[in-house]
């Protein structure tokens, strides 16, 4: 039996220049933070390069939303977690939190992606059947495989 294991994780110290008028992180930060979560997962279960790209398609993002929390200051380290969840037809979904080391969960965000046909420009079905063909390991994307805490990468 398999059981939900900790998600994927990758740890970011928010910098200078990604601070707003008001001191604290800009919005679309916040989503570049989960676009770096997406594509190390993408890269912890096997890269997208090798299956996915060699196949002549690619995941695309087709929308994201986002719920602010708790503002991030220069300086504050987050973990940003990842995992996707796959459901019928053409497209999945991944999602992230991000939280500080302190335990205090700044946002949560949520995307809508497909898998594109690079050649035809048009979503894919079974997204979830192609990953798994292309190679990369599901239990990684979808958190159901524990990862060394020593191996998540950092920003």
């Amino acid at each position: 039996m398999v059981s939900q294991q900790e998600p994927f994780r990758v740890r970011i110290k928010v910098r200078h220049y990604e601070l707003d008028s008001l001191g604290h992180v800009n919005h679309a930060v916040y989503h570049q933070y989960g676009e770096v979560a997406r594509l190390e997962l993408f890269e912890q279960a096997g890269g997208m390069e090798k299956g996915l790209v060699e196949s002549g398609i690619s995941p695309v993002l087709l929308e994201s939303h986002i719920v602010y929390r708790r503002e991030l200051r220069a300086g504050d380290v987050v973990d940003v977690s990842c995992r996707a969840t796959f459901g019928e037809g053409k497209v999945f979904w991944m999602h992230n939190e991000i939280v500080k080391l302190d335990g205090t969960l700044s946002a949560e965000i949520k995307c809508t992606l497909g898998l594109m046909d690079l050649t035809k420009r048009k979503l894919v079905p079974e997204p979830r059947r192609l990953i798994e063909e292309a190679g990369l390991d599901l239990d990684v994307l979808c958190g159901t495989a524990g990862v060394p805490q020593d191996s998540l990468p950092t920003r």
